[in-house]
């Protein structure tokens, strides 16, 4: 995938206030902790997380995420009628339907020729509606295009303690850690063809992107509904996070391969990376693996942890606030998400 006519024009955030520690967390386990000797701090120590943000019990999705639109619509002065699109991609929902675009939309004021629809993919989502986006622009079908999504962990993080306390093995333990990472957040990008009259001067231009996938290994993270009951359902969620690990890092080597060759880069010249905050190891181990120097890319997951879909969009935008991302610099983002599918983004920012 290749583009010519596709700018980044804002990176909207809306971060979840409410702080949780990963101490906090442990001590609502401590039953488990003690019955097999696990120190205190472990979580913090296993993932590098020391805090998550989470939002107020009975928080609606869709809320979160107007509110980073409407800072995104504030930021670029956009014209409402002007948005072609509104692409929702969080894996969180307000309901199975109608799409949760729909919510969002009608309260922007959208014009009713506006395409609003819902887009899923794990950790993937908001790249993914970026390039949907990127390609109805690319295409001439429309000047500009908002993709937007908010993700909430408090509900399965609650559920997951308690079937950890129901359930106090250590394989359950296991499979359980990779949840308690999880965070809170909300994120708006407003994509347009370079052609409208903005208020503000960030204009990153999108390059190209490549995405390779293994769905042989689907199964290695899920999150639904088990039955219980009899017309009982509860969430839950397990994660091979070893196994995880391996094969996506096994994956992102191939994409990275594949990205370099078609933007016909090599290492050295990508200035700096933006990748999915998942945690200390699983940074380490990929960029070890991709041969990108740690000094190259920002890393938001202590305080924030893993907040899914809006990791990554969040971190390039503090990291632009930040001056980390300088004007001219050729970026990387780098995500790999369940299912598993790795996307690779190239931006001249």
């Amino acid at each position: 995938m290749k583009y010519s006519r596709v700018f980044i024009n804002s990176l909207a955030y809306e971060l979840a206030p409410v702080v949780v520690s990963s101490s906090e967390l442990e001590s609502r386990l401590a039953p488990l902790y003690q019955k097999f000797r696990i120190p205190m701090g472990q979580l913090a120590a296993l993932t590098g997380i020391t805090e998550r943000r989470w939002w107020p019990k009975g928080h609606q999705l869709s809320d979160g995420a107007i509110k980073a639109a409407r800072k995104a619509m504030v930021e670029t002065g956009i014209d409402v009628a002007d948005l072609g699109a509104v692409v929702y991609t969080g894996v969180c929902r307000d309901q199975h339907e109608p799409a949760t675009a729909c919510r969002i939309a009608a309260s922007l004021g959208v014009s009713k020729d506006t395409a609003i629809y819902d887009i899923s993919n794990a950790c993937l989502g908001v790249l993914s509606g970026i390039l949907d986006i990127a390609n109805r622009i690319e295409l001439g079908q429309i000047k500009a295009g908002m993709v937007v999504s908010c993700e909430s962990a408090r509900d399965i993080v609650d559920v997951t303690i308690d079937n950890m306390l129901a359930d106090p093995t250590m394989q359950n333990f296991a499979q359980s850690l990779a949840t308690l990472t999880g965070g809170s957040g909300a994120v708006a990008v407003i994509l347009t063809d370079g052609s409208l009259p903005l208020t503000n001067v960030r204009q990153h231009q999108l390059l190209g992107a490549s995405h390779l996938s293994a769905p042989e290994h689907h199964q290695l993270c899920q999150w639904g509904l088990q039955e219980v009951g009899h017309n009982l359902y509860r969430e839950f969620m397990r994660t091979d996070a070893v196994t995880l690990l391996k094969e996506g890092v096994e994956l992102a080597k191939h994409t990275w391969d594949h990205f370099l060759e078609q933007r016909n880069w090599v290492v050295d010249q990508v200035d700096k990376v933006i990748c999915h905050q998942v945690g200390a190891s699983n940074r380490r181990q990929v960029l070890n693996a991709l041969n990108i120097p740690p000094e190259k890319e920002f890393p938001t997951y202590q305080l924030l942890g893993n907040m899914g879909t809006v990791s990554l969009p969040v971190t390039a935008a503090m990291a632009h606030d930040q001056g980390f991302l300088q004007a001219g610099d050729q970026v990387s983002f780098l995500g790999i998400g369940s299912g598993l599918n790795c996307m690779m983004l190239g931006i001249k920012w």
